[in-house]
């Protein structure tokens, strides 16, 4: 039996060994001869069943899917049913703007200067509209409409002032826009439409300029500037008593109807190429050397300082030499425009003496001067290097030069007598604006108030600051700007119907002095004043004659004949 086990044992040995070996063609067989399985579609591959293991995973992952989604289900119509309900109700509603319009502006007299206009290219608000007349761009300004984008959603819903009242005055003038539900079924198409915030309109303002004025003043600075070789220029009219402005033009200017609109691009690239810089307003961020027009300012500063007598008189040969401490050969000359004679103040200031200021203001000999630091503290006082009060559309500071402003802008230079020579006729780096120079004169026209200046008509009292000068003093000025124009330097504005008070300035510009601002400012009518001006002509050749105070004259003649009620103290 034993051996019976072992012949058993031993035959599946060999079995199995015949099953395992290998044959020595399998070992050399051609490759060329292999099965051609494609082994990505699993030919030649054992199949083998899917395992329970594997189906019962899926099966309980599939359950879980579908217990989520109940719940959610559940979540949705029966916990937050009425939730979602409202948003899908909202979902068909629609917030739509109803754009206000911009308050209307018109001047003193009632013409329109900007309204609104319906425009079928854009029904959504109103389109601005322009008074078409020159003059009025700088002071009306130009805007920005609303934006939207290419879905025609609007990301920008204001009116945005870009300049001018459209810009400082916008707050008033600004509408407050509506706003409505518009309903719309599953198509898009409008259902119901209901006004949840009636639109409201901006405010209409009445500024206190008249166009008439400023078309005259712009026309006549245009002619002249054009026959004449100057540059730009710029007219301010003030109200004494009031503050308000009659006129504040500057030449050139842009288009306020054109930069609004949008459309000319030519028109628009050209205006900001323009050389003339149309976007600067002259009359109030324009800043310029004053010449002689600041010498009342400087009469009145050595009146209240006890420097001179009103009586007084200086003799002006034509200049004034100040010896040189270093070479007493060459002592250093400072010329008048021309021999005057001697000149008490009110003859110094109708003839525009220089070799008068000079010795008042620096000093020479035995004549006491002011001194820089009191020229600076008079100055200041009637709103030089300053800005004016209320809105930034007034403008810039200016500079009144002193030994600070020359150390700073002249490597750290001392301050010389002749710095302050040059300072009290208005030159060296003295510059102001034509605002603030028509404000200043409206302080010697009615006695020392130095009015905040206002664009709008308004029942208000004036807003003011007192000058402290005396009486007597301004009295003194007045009639030195009087003899001005009856037989000075001024007499361009001597005219049958009003007596006007003048003083004229040229300012000399850049190290050749081949350009000058000529200047003219004033008041009238000159028994009871009622308005000041200051104008400007600005960058004209040295040689011409021509100048500012023919534009006074131009105005006046206009206005004896088309606004007679400004001449008179009716």
């Amino acid at each position: 039996m034993y051996s019976a086990f072992i012949r058993l044992f031993r035959k599946l040995q060999n079995r199995r060994a015949l099953r395992s070996a290998i044959d020595p063609d399998q070992i050399f067989l051609d490759s060329s001869n292999l099965p051609r399985f494609d082994r990505h579609q699993f030919e030649g591959r054992l199949e083998r069943p899917i395992s329970r293991r594997t189906i019962m995973s899926l099966g309980a992952l599939f359950l879980c899917v579908i217990l989520l989604v109940l719940w959610r289900t559940f979540a949705l119509q029966i916990e937050g049913g009425e939730q979602y309900r409202a948003r899908s109700e909202e979902n068909r509603l629609r917030h739509t703007l109803i754009f206000g319009s911009r308050g209307i502006l018109q001047d003193r007299t009632g013409a329109l200067l900007a309204w609104n206009v319906n425009d079928p290219s854009e029904p959504a608000f109103t389109k601005r509209a322009y008074r078409k007349q020159p003059g009025l761009s700088h002071v009306l300004g130009f805007l920005k409409y609303p934006s939207k984008d290419k879905a025609g959603f609007y990301y920008q819903v204001d009116f945005e002032g870009q300049s001018g009242i459209e810009k400082y005055w916008g707050e008033y003038i600004a509408p407050a826009h509506g706003l409505k539900i518009v309903e719309t079924d599953a198509y898009g198409d409008v259902a119901s439409e209901s006004v949840l915030r009636p639109p409201k309109d901006g405010t209409n303002l009445t500024l206190s300029i008249d166009a008439r004025l400023q078309e005259r003043l712009y026309t006549s600075m245009e002619g002249l500037a054009r026959a004449r070789g100057f540059e730009g220029g710029a007219a301010v009219i003030m109200d004494v008593r009031t503050g308000e402005l009659l006129s504040l033009v500057s030449f050139p200017e842009y288009n306020s109807q054109m930069l609004t609109d949008g459309r000319d691009v030519e028109g628009i690239t050209r205006a900001f190429q323009n050389k003339g810089k149309p976007f600067l307003n002259r009359a109030t961020n324009g800043l310029y050397t004053p010449g002689s027009i600041v010498k009342p300012f400087i009469a009145l500063a050595a009146l209240e300082e006890g420097i001179i007598a009103p009586e007084k008189e200086i003799v002006s040969t034509g200049s004034i030499a100040v010896p040189n401490p270093f070479n007493p050969d060459k002592p250093t000359i400072f010329k008048d425009w021309k021999a005057h004679g001697p000149v008490d103040m009110r003859r110094a200031i109708a003839v525009s003496s220089d070799v008068y200021f000079y010795e008042i203001g620096g000093g020479f000999e035995d004549q006491k001067g002011l001194g820089i630091a009191a020229i600076e503290k008079y100055m200041r006082m009637f709103g030089f290097g300053a800005e004016p009060p209320g809105s930034e559309f007034f403008g810039e500071a200016g500079v009144i030069p002193n030994p600070e402003w020359k150390r700073e802008y002249f490597n750290g230079e001392a301050w010389r007598l002749g710095n302050t020579y040059h300072t009290t006729i208005g030159q060296y780096g003295f510059q102001v604006t034509v605002l603030q120079a028509a404000r200043a004169v409206a302080a010697i026209a009615n006695g020392g108030k130095l009015l905040e200046p206002r664009m709008l008509r308004e029942e208000t009292p004036a807003t003011y600051s007192v000058v402290p000068i005396s009486t007597s003093s301004f009295e003194v000025v007045r009639e030195g700007m009087l003899a001005a124009v009856e037989q000075g330097t001024a007499s361009g504005l001597l005219l049958p119907g009003v007596r006007v008070a003048g003083k004229t300035g040229t300012a000399e510009l850049g190290t050749e002095k081949k350009l000058v601002n000529s200047w003219v400012v004033g008041f009238f009518p000159y028994e009871e004043p009622k308005f000041a001006f200051a104008i400007i002509m600005e960058k004209g050749p040295r040689d011409n004659t021509i100048g500012a105070s023919y534009v006074g004259r131009e105005l006046f003649e206009w206005m004896s004949v088309h606004a007679k009620e400004y001449l008179t103290n009716e």
